[in-house]
């Protein structure tokens, strides 16, 4: 396991800070971290800083999941990600999140490398592979526990993974009504008094937080109402989503995440964690999704709108790129025009993108299909 029950285990890993926090707390409750007995929680010691200095330029990421093949909503997302970075002289990072082990499916991370570079996307550096190196969650997960901000929980298996697994529109998240909160004083305890070994859950304090989107704008989201304490590491010591993600973020140097709004309601969860371990926040920028004719969301099940599929058949990935460029409000472009992921770099900019999902009806797919 990736946690400590007898002491802190030391820093793994070096985070360094190039943006500000970008939210608040408030009205802000504590409810004492500590499991046994409540007390105020001791104060959170700082992240280790590298000796170079922080970088000047944007630092992005492309962050596929290998659970099924990439679609046209992945190769939007992934583009406009890299033009926000790139036009600004920014450096990109891949990261094959492949933690959620039941769903992940083999040989979709070299398909999911495949695609990006089928779409003339770039990255700098070697891809980095999130289940290679582990044992960097082990100081975040004992810095949680040390300070009372996570606790055991040995509830259901089912609710564990339901809770593991990164958040999607449409998805029915209920609450955890806190069954294991304050109910054992170690890890120890839990593990003794059930005979199984516990997750653990970040103990959500009260009150809204709000944040600022460079897409959505200003929002709001009382994460202890309508989600409660949340999963950092499941019973086997795998790291959650919400944690992996905050700890790579920090650890690569990220400081601008763009990704779908399905994902928005992550960010709060994220930013909890983030202030707890003394993390720096990166900028966030979440995306309307791409919905078929139906108002649907896309899904990695829909493989005949795949982008392997796509590539399999002869479409020319540059109408792609094209369809992507116009519908994110890059001028000087038609539907039936021809071009690359480079050539619109330069002329990419995030406040001109349209703040309203994109749909793909019949006639775009019919003439993404037959493009060559």
């Amino acid at each position: 396991m990736f946690w400590c029950r007898a002491g802190v285990p030391g820093s793994c890993f070096a985070i360094w800070s190039a943006l500000p926090c970008h939210g608040h707390l408030a009205p802000h409750s504590d409810p004492g971290y500590a499991l046994a007995p409540m007390s105020p929680s001791p104060p959170i010691p700082p992240a280790p800083i590298l000796a170079q200095p922080p970088a000047t330029a944007p630092v992005g990421r492309l962050a596929p999941s290998p659970t099924g093949l990439l679609h046209l909503g992945h190769a939007r997302s992934f583009l406009i990600a890299w033009w926000h970075a790139r036009s600004r002289g920014g450096r990109v990072l891949l990261r094959l999140e492949d933690l959620d082990g039941p769903r992940v499916k083999p040989g979709m991370s070299d398909a999911s490398v495949a695609d990006l570079e089928w779409l003339g996307l770039d990255w700098d550096g070697q891809p980095f592979v999130q289940s290679m190196g582990r044992e960097r969650f082990a100081s975040a997960v004992g810095q949680l526990v040390a300070a009372g901000r996570a606790y055991p929980c040995v509830c259901t298996r089912g609710a564990l993974r339901a809770a593991l697994s990164a958040p999607q529109q449409g998805d029915i998240e209920p609450r955890y009504p806190g069954t294991c909160r304050d109910r054992y004083a170690s890890l120890d305890t839990a593990a003794a008094a059930t005979g199984r070994d516990p997750g653990l859950r970040f103990r959500v304090p009260e009150g809204t937080i709000e944040l600022v989107d460079g897409v959505v704008g200003p929002f709001r989201h009382d994460v202890a109402t309508e989600v409660g304490d949340f999963l950092v590491s499941r019973r086997d010591g795998t790291p959650a989503y919400q944690l992996a993600v905050v700890v790579d973020d920090a650890a690569q140097g990220v400081t601008e995440v763009v990704r779908g709004d399905d994902l928005l309601p992550s960010t709060p969860r994220q930013w909890l964690l983030q202030q707890a371990l003394g993390l720096p926040s990166p900028a966030w920028f979440h995306l309307p999704l791409v919905l078929d004719a139906t108002g649907r969301r896309l899904a990695k099940r829909a493989d005949d709108l795949a982008l392997a599929t796509l590539r399999a058949g002869g479409t020319d990935p540059r109408a792609i790129v094209t369809w992507a460029a116009h519908g994110a409000g890059i001028p000087g472009l038609t539907p039936q025009d021809r071009t690359t992921a480079a050539e619109c770099a330069a002329r990419f900019a995030m406040a001109v993108l349209p703040r309203v999902p994109v749909v793909l009806d019949p006639a775009t797919i019919t003439r993404l299909r037959g493009a060559r």
